[in-house]
């Protein structure tokens, strides 16, 4: 089974956010950032990607709809 790319991407998008809030946990607890900068930005990135999965989830609404509507008048012409 094919996986969609609205789940796709974002699980790629989330494991990368992943490993840059690892490599950047020593400068955070170091102190060298501050907690609102670190956590900030994983929470930012956090709601980019949820809203991209819903973007995407979107327009692969719309064009299997489209493309229904193509079959459907095919189908209509053919008679």
């Amino acid at each position: 089974m094919k996986i969609a790319r609205s789940t796709l991407i974002p699980l790629v998008l989330l494991a990368y956010l992943t490993v840059m809030a690892f490599i950047g946990y020593p400068a955070y607890a170091d102190g060298r950032t501050s907690a609102l900068y670190y956590f900030g930005v994983i929470a930012t990135t956090i709601v980019v990607i949820i809203l991209l999965h819903f973007n995407l989830k979107h327009r692969e609404r719309l064009r299997r709809e489209r493309l229904q509507d193509m079959e459907k008048a095919e189908s209509q012409n053919e008679k």
